[in-house]
């Protein structure tokens, strides 16, 4: 994959860019050796008669608007003259249509889960000023160090960032919804920039930009943009709300794009003919901390035994996203105990079967929220494996007459906090192997012809 160029034009390396020196970014994609190298940007972009490009030059009048009502996350957009100064992590909208005095001010934190307050305050604040037509010297923006002819998204890479649910939720589903539209020529922009992070999600990012992010946090450039969002759209949990996407995305859409990203080979799962003495391919997702399958070795000879290949992914394996990818995509079902890694169904093909196994607690519901109801418009299968009171380490820690087995609900009531500890973080599944045999020898027939 070619490098993304860069969306400026850069001066020396060694100097700060020129004030007020215009940008034009390609129309697409070149790989670093193909480019000729930085060009002072006091010279501007020359059109084929010779003369200095006039691309982002300021509008006389801008426009800021925000929504604040959507429950996952606030966003604000804005366009004509957009300068956005790094390091204070502050936008200025200026000449501003819809300046007035009590508004000038807009505060948000570029992150898609704004109910989860103390997720929140590890995201740095974003700041945007609406400047009037004349804000007299104590109130003039900062002048322009480069300009852009593409408009510009601002996120968090912070929050939940190495939970592979969260990152998809939160994060890249969101840019999807916010950046997919302009194919490419969009400038990224992430506060709370984590080198690591970036990298991981190269591929992705590359797909939906075609030049390197920005890191937010330390630079001092003024960045000015024809138009820019600043927060991300976002609609539900891993999922799509086709009729609230104004290009009209959907996750069938969102998981076609992942596939290009990652070069994936396989559109969709073709019916495997028992006869044929090929078997269908279940990865397993392992997991290392709480909700471990104990008897995970018994679990893979019983679905072994039963006619399926099976693929055991750990927390190793799952964390090399591209090797994973191809993983993922070249089997026909992804199975495991509740927990992120199931979010990797992003990556099968259309078509293809994800199977959660829930812990004991009366923990359908949530489990359903998080990976069951997000499968369906995905276009893939879902089924469920729920543990008995007989499959659960808790037996371990508690007596069978206490209320984490006669009354789980009761738990329940006591808050999340106490689900959490018991429940989600504080127990490992225990397979009964007959049963969990019985159902695997139903999933095979469920998948396979004659």
């Amino acid at each position: 994959m070619a490098l993304a160029a860069s969306s400026r034009l850069d001066c020396a390396q060694d100097q700060p860019p020129p004030a007020d020196s215009v940008v034009s970014s390609p129309l697409s994609a070149v790989s670093r050796d193909e480019m000729t190298g930085d060009v002072d940007a006091t010279e501007g972009e020359q059109d084929s008669s010779g003369r200095n490009s006039d691309v982002a030059a300021p509008i006389l009048r801008s426009k800021l608007s925000c929504n604040f009502s959507n429950h996952q996350s606030n966003t604000c957009t804005m366009e004509g003259d957009v300068r956005i100064h790094g390091k204070p992590a502050t936008v200025y909208v200026v000449k501003a249509s819809t300046y007035l005095p009590e508004n000038s001010t807009i505060k948000l934190r570029p992150y898609a889960r704004k109910w989860e307050d103390q997720v929140m305050q590890l995201v740095r604040e974003v700041t945007m000023r609406s400047i009037p037509p004349a804000a007299g010297a104590d109130g003039d923006p900062p002048e322009c160090s480069v300009r852009h002819d593409v408009p510009a998204v601002v996120f968090s890479t912070g929050g939940y960032n190495r939970n592979f649910f969260h990152v998809m939720t939160d994060v890249i589903i969101p840019l999807y919804l916010t950046a997919r539209e302009y194919n490419g020529r969009v400038q990224l922009l992430a506060t709370d920039y984590e080198p690591k992070w970036i990298a991981k999600y190269k591929f992705i990012l590359a797909a939906l930009s075609a030049y390197p992010v920005i890191d937010m946090d330390s630079e001092d450039t003024v960045r000015c943009f024809p138009s820019a969002h600043v927060g991300l759209e976002s609609h539900k949990e891993l999922g799509i709300i086709p009729g609230l996407s104004r290009n009209g995305y959907t996750m069938v859409t969102f998981r076609e794009f992942i596939r290009s990203a990652y070069s994936l080979q396989r559109p969709r799962v073709a019916p495997v003919s028992r006869s044929s003495g090929r078997k269908p391919r279940l990865v397993l997702i392992l997991r290392r901390n709480s909700r471990q399958l104990k008897n995970e070795a018994e679990a893979i000879t019983a679905g072994t035994e039963v006619g399926f290949e099976v693929v055991a992914a750990g927390p190793d394996d799952v964390s090399d996203l591209e090797r994973f990818a191809g993983v993922a995509n070249s089997c026909d079902v992804l199975m495991g105990v509740h927990g992120a890694g199931l979010a990797n169904m992003l990556f099968l093909p259309d078509n293809g079967t994800v199977v959660q196994i829930i812990p004991w607690g009366e923990l359908k519901w949530p489990c359903r929220h998080s990976f069951g109801d997000p499968v369906a418009p995905m276009g893939l299968r879902y089924l469920e494996y729920e543990a008995t009171a007989e499959e659960t380490t808790l037996n371990e820690t508690y007596p069978r007459d206490h209320a984490v087995f006669t009354e789980p609900l009761a738990i329940h009531r006591q808050g999340f906090d106490k689900v959490w500890n018991i429940f989600i973080n504080g127990q490992h599944v225990i397979l009964d192997i007959k049963r969990f045999r019985g159902f695997m020898e139903q999933l095979y027939q469920a998948i396979t012809t004659e």
